[in-house]
Formats: C-alpha cells, sequence, structure tokens
C-alpha cells in the first residue's frame, strides 16, 4: 500500500516528499474510523467549539470566535445549536452583565467523556497492533506536528487529569 500511495505524490519539493502520503493515510484513518471516531449527533465545528469552551471555561463569544478565526453570526450559530441541544450555558459575566460568557452544561461534558474515551479505546486498540517502536514514533512525530502547527503537545505517556 505504500508504494501506491507514494506514487500518487510526486511533489516538486524535495524538502517535503511526504506530505500528500501522510495527508492520504490520515484520510484513510480518518474514514476507517468515523464510525467510532466522528463527532455525531454533532458536526465537528460544535465539537471544536465545545473543546475550545471546555480549556477557556467562561470565554465570550468574540473570544471564541478569535479562537476559531469564524466571524460572529457564525459562531452564535453554533452556539445556538449547542445550547439547543443541551450541551452549553451562556450567563452573564459577572463583572459585565452585558457580556456573556460560555460553559458547558453537565450534557455537554458527558458528550465529550463519552467522545474521548470512544477515540482513546480506538487509538488504543489500533495501536496494540503495532509495534512498540512505531508506537514510540507515531507518538513523537504527532507531537513535532502539533509542535510546529504552534500548539505544543503533551509529553509522550502524559495523562491528562480531570
Amino acid at each position: 500500500m505504500r508504494e501506491a500511495l507514494t506514487s500518487l505524490h510526486q511533489h516538486d519539493s524535495p524538502a517535503v516528499p511526504e506530505v500528500g502520503q501522510v495527508l492520504e493515510l490520515l484520510e484513510i484513518a480518518w474514514e476507517r474510523g468515523r464510525g467510532v471516531l466522528g463527532t455525531a449527533p454533532l458536526s465537528a465545528a460544535q465539537t471544536r467549539v465545545m473543546f475550545i469552551i471546555e480549556r477557556e471555561p467562561g470565554i465570550n463569544l468574540s473570544t471564541l470566535g478569535r479562537r476559531l478565526s469564524a466571524a460572529a453570526p457564525s459562531v452564535t450559530r453554533l452556539c445556538d445549536r449547542l445550547q439547543a441541544a443541551g450541551f452549553l450555558r451562556r450567563t452573564p459575566r459577572p463583572q459585565d452583565r452585558r457580556e456573556m460568557q460560555l460553559d458547558l452544561t453537565d450534557a455537554g461534558i458527558a458528550h465529550l467523556h463519552g467522545l474521548r474515551q470512544r477515540r482513546e479505546e480506538a487509538l488504543r486498540q489500533a495501536m496494540s497492533r503495532m509495534t512498540p517502536d512505531a508506537q514510540h514514533a507515531l507518538a513523537t512525530g504527532l507531537g513535532a506536528l502539533c509542535d510546529a502547527v504552534g500548539e505544543p503537545a503533551r509529553p509522550f505517556g502524559h495523562q491528562e487529569t480531570a
């Protein structure tokens, strides 16, 4: 399979010859795991909003819009849908009651927890079929990719506490 993928992606840049192959492999992995890894009943954009709010409880709409690089009307619609689904709560900010802060509801927190559990189990099963060296290479490579795109990765083996 690697040979077929490599032949599909001929690049002019010798600096990053495997970019096309990496992208295709990521797409294949995502498609194969869509049932387990998907974000249903929410869209990927709604789920991203929830992850941001989880990291930054009490965030306001304008800051959320900057994090998403999205226009205010789009952010408002995303939040409207999440609130209607029972996953998001908007309350006036104590310091300035004209400004709304965003927090996840218990149902929103539970949804993200369930999503993480499904994804972790699917990844655990897939990685159990890899050699330890391949597991370490994957973790190291993904960490470097996260660092390169500007969001430092947690060290390999680091467990997030709830």
